[in-house]
């Protein structure tokens, strides 16, 4: 099994839509918790679903499921540097609770790219939601682009 990650802060709307061109994606995953701000640009719910079946011919999913919550992440954005082990600790939780190895199907990640805003995966729970699912379900596959 293989997963993508990609955020899009940084990104012009031609080199985001060719990342996920090129490699071949099976669906995109919004896993914002917000994705109707008006800072998102082009990536805005509505526009994006849009874009990537019309661009790439994939399936656009928003999974607010292995999305953090406002109470995880609003103290986190907030902060000037924010405490990233904690809100990795406070997320990491958040998705055993959830038991997304259980109740996320693998076959809607199999293929799919994570999307989040950061432009890095180093400190965006996209990477998390990614690395939690190899370490559960084994055998996954992780490529940031």
């Amino acid at each position: 099994m293989k997963v993508f990650t990609i955020g899009f802060t940084k990104k012009s709307a031609e080199d985001f839509f060719m990342r996920l061109r090129e490699a071949r994606i099976s669906r995109l995953i919004d896993v914002r918790l917000n994705n109707v701000s008006q800072l998102a640009g082009f990536t805005k719910r509505d526009d994006l679903r849009f874009y990537t079946t019309e661009l790439c011919k994939v399936e656009y999913i928003h999974a607010p499921q292995l999305a953090p919550t406002a109470e995880i992440l609003d103290p986190y954005k907030k902060q000037k540097n924010g405490d990233w082990p904690r809100y990795e600790e406070q997320f990491l939780n958040l998705m055993r609770e959830r038991r997304i190895e259980e109740t996320v199907p693998r076959e809607m990640i199999d293929g799919g790219c994570l999307l989040c805003s950061e432009e890095t995966p180093h400190n965006c729970h996209r990477r998390l939601v990614a690395e939690y699912l190899r370490e559960k379900w084994g055998g996954v596959e992780i490529e940031h682009l």
